[in-house]
C-alpha cells in the first residue's frame, strides 16, 4: 500500500484544498513523505492562504491565486533547503492551507455572575452573553502561536480561549464604567464598541482579527427582577387611595349583578370594602391630627399677639365613626361608612331588602327600614313595570 501511495504521489502535480466544512481553520495537505514535484501547480482559492513549512520553520506564504512551484516562487524555501543549483527533483515541505473567511455567530457568555456595586440596588450579580465574529489575519503567526503541527485544526479548539478572554475583559469593563444597572440596556452599543477596541490587540497576538462583537443581553438576578417588577407595578397603579376605591366599587357592582354567586366572591368583595374604608379612615385621622398639630403650633407661637375678640370659634366636634355591615351571599361585608352605603343605594347596588346591621340595632334589618337610609331610598326611582 505504501508503494502505491508513493507511485501515485509522483503523478500528482496539482495542490489545492476544497473546504467542505464550516469549522476548519487550518488543513495540512496530505503528501506521501511530504514530497512535492518540481513545477507542481498550487491553487489557492478565495479566502485561503497556503503556508510552506520546512524543518519546522515557516518559509513562504501564498495568498489566493494560481502558482507554479519553482525556485522563483519559493525563494525562502530554496534558501532553507540550500539548493545551490535550483531544484529539478521532488522536494520536501509541509503545506498548510489556512481558511481566511469570517467565522460568524460565535457565542460568548459569563459562566459565573459578575458582581457589581450599583448606586441604587447595592451589590448585584449580572450575567451577560453575546456573539462575535473572528477571522485569521496573519496565517504564519496563527500557525506558530496556536496551530503548531496540528494537521486539522478546527474552530472548537480555540473558541474556549477566545471566550475566556472576552469574558475577562468584559467584567473589567463593567467595573470601570460604573453604569447603573437600569441604564445598561441603553449602553449595549457602547459596551460592544469599547470591548472590541480593548480585546483587538490581544486577538492580533494570535494572528486573529475580531471583526464584530455584540453584547446581546445583560440579565439581572431574580431578586432584582422582582424588585423592578414591583416598582413598575407601583408606578402603574399610581394613587393607592383611588385604586382601592375603584376596586371596591367594582366588587360591589359584581355582587349586585350576581347575587347568587359563591362565597369566595363575597369574601373578596368584603376585603375590598374593608381595605377601602381602612385607607379612607386612616387618611381622615391623619388629616385631623395634622390640623390639630398645626393649630396648636400656631396658637403657641402667636399667643402674645392674639386678639381674643377676633379669634375664630372652636372647631365642631367630629362625629363618631359608625360601622355598618351588609349581609351578602352568606357573608358579612364590612365595616363600611354611612356615606359609602348611601352612595351605593343611589347607584342601586344596595336594594331596599338588603340586610344591614350596625351597633344599636337588635338584629339584621332591611335597608329601607333603617332611619338614616330611608330618605336615600325615596330618591331612587321604582323598578320599571314589566
Amino acid at each position: 500500500m505504501a508503494l502505491w501511495d508513493k507511485v501515485k504521489a509522483e503523478f500528482i502535480d496539482i495542490i489545492e484544498w476544497t473546504d467542505d466544512s464550516s469549522n476548519t481553520m487550518v488543513y495540512r495537505f496530505p503528501r506521501y513523505d511530504n514530497e512535492i514535484k518540481y513545477s507542481a501547480q498550487l491553487i489557492v482559492r478565495q479566502s485561503q492562504a497556503a503556508v510552506f513549512v520546512k524543518r519546522g520553520q515557516i518559509a513562504d506564504v501564498f495568498p489566493s491565486g494560481h502558482y507554479t512551484l519553482d525556485a522563483d516562487n519559493l525563494p525562502i524555501l530554496a534558501t532553507l533547503a540550500g539548493w545551490k543549483y535550483g531544484f529539478h527533483s521532488p522536494f520536501k515541505a509541509e503545506i498548510y492551507f489556512v481558511n481566511l473567511k469570517n467565522f460568524t455567530n460565535l457565542k460568548w457568555g459569563t459562566k459565573n455572575p459578575v458582581i457589581l456595586r450599583d448606586p441604587e440596588f447595592g451589590a448585584v450579580r449580572l450575567r451577560a452573553f453575546g456573539t462575535y465574529v473572528v477571522k485569521i489575519s496573519d496565517p504564519a503567526r496563527f500557525i506558530r502561536e496556536i496551530v503548531g503541527t496540528d494537521g486539522h485544526f478546527t474552530l472548537e479548539k480555540v473558541t474556549d480561549q477566545l471566550r475566556n478572554l472576552i469574558i475577562t475583559r468584559f467584567s473589567d469593563l463593567l467595573g470601570d464604567r460604573n453604569i447603573p444597572v437600569l441604564d445598561l440596556t441603553a449602553s449595549y452599543d457602547e459596551l460592544s464598541r469599547v470591548l472590541t477596541k480593548i480585546i483587538s490587540p490581544e486577538f492580533l497576538e494570535y494572528g486573529l482579527d475580531i471583526t464584530k462583537l455584540l453584547v446581546e443581553n445583560i440579565s439581572f438576578p431574580t431578586e432584582v427582577e422582582e424588585a423592578m417588577d414591583k416598582r413598575s407595578s407601583m408606578g402603574i397603579i399610581g394613587n393607592l387611595d383611588n385604586y382601592f376605591k375603584f376596586q371596591s366599587a367594582n366588587a360591589m357592582e359584581m355582587a349586585a349583578r350576581n347575587p347568587s354567586g359563591d362565597a369566595g366572591a363575597g369574601v373578596g368583595m368584603g376585603m375590598g370594602f374593608a381595605m377601602a374604608n381602612q385607607m379612607t379612615e386612616a387618611m381622615r385621622r391623619q388629616s385631623v391630627t395634622e390640623a390639630d398639630s398645626q393649630q396648636k403650633s400656631s396658637t403657641t407661637l402667636d399667643r402674645p399677639y392674639v386678639n381674643t375678640e377676633s379669634s375664630p370659634p372652636p372647631l365642631p366636634a367630629t362625629e363618631p365613626f359608625v360601622e355598618y355591615y351588609i349581609a351578602g351571599k352568606g357573608e358579612k361585608i364590612g365595616p363600611l361608612e354611612l356615606k359609602v352605603i348611601l352612595s351605593n343605594i343611589k347607584k342601586e347596588k344596595i336594594r331596599p331588602d338588603t340586610l344591614i346591621w350596625r351597633q344599636g340595632l337588635e338584629g339584621w334589618q332591611k335597608a329601607d327600614t333603617i332611619e338614616e337610609m330611608k330618605s336615600a331610598f325615596k330618591s331612587v326611582p321604582p323598578p320599571l313595570p314589566e
